[in-house]
Formats: C-alpha cells, structure tokens, sequence
C-alpha cells in the first residue's frame, strides 16, 4: 500500500473541514465510494458508472450498462453492507441503481 506524505495528509485533512464547513461531506463520501468501486470492479465494468451520489441518507449509483445494473441491483444489499462497512453505517441506510 501506498504510504502517503505528510503534506497530503494536511491537504486531505483540510478539503475535509471545507467540505465540513460549507455541507459538501456528502459529496466527498460519494467520491470515496467511486474510488473504492474503481478498485473493486475491473476497469470496463466501471467506465460503465456514470456517476455517485448521496441524497438524504441514499446511495444512487447511476450506471449505463443495463446488465452492470442488473449485477448491482441484484447484489444491492452485498454492496450496501460493504459501503457501511467501510464508511460507517450511520452514513446511508439505502442503495438505489439507476
């Protein structure tokens, strides 16, 4: 694993108390789950992602791909339980696929 430099710690430490400060934290967890999808899924599978948000407590994963989204919708609950898991449970209580 990477180990990152102090200054990008600061860096990341600072963009986090903006967000915090002007209510862009859910936009940055949104973010986060991209770039943990990006390193779950292959790199065909997630071009086919076109975007992640986060309204009202609701993961909405929008994906071109009718099939990917068929994957998702029908792995919702495994994916649901891996986003908590990883960014805690209080964050989101659902998962939509569009």
């Amino acid at each position: 694993m990477k180990k990152k430099k102090n200054r990008e710690y600061q860096s990341s430490d600072l963009v986090k108390s903006f967000a915090r400060i002007h209510g862009f934290e859910d936009k940055l967890v949104a973010f986060e789950i991209k770039d943990f999808l990006e390193d779950y899924l292959d790199e065909s599978l997630f071009n086919e992602i076109q975007s992640v948000n986060i309204e009202h407590h609701i993961v909405i994963i929008r994906i071109n791909s009718p099939l990917l989204k068929n994957d998702f919708k029908m792995r919702k609950s495994f994916y649901l339980k891996k986003f908590q898991d990883k960014f805690g449970i209080e964050k989101f209580n659902d998962l939509q696929i569009l």
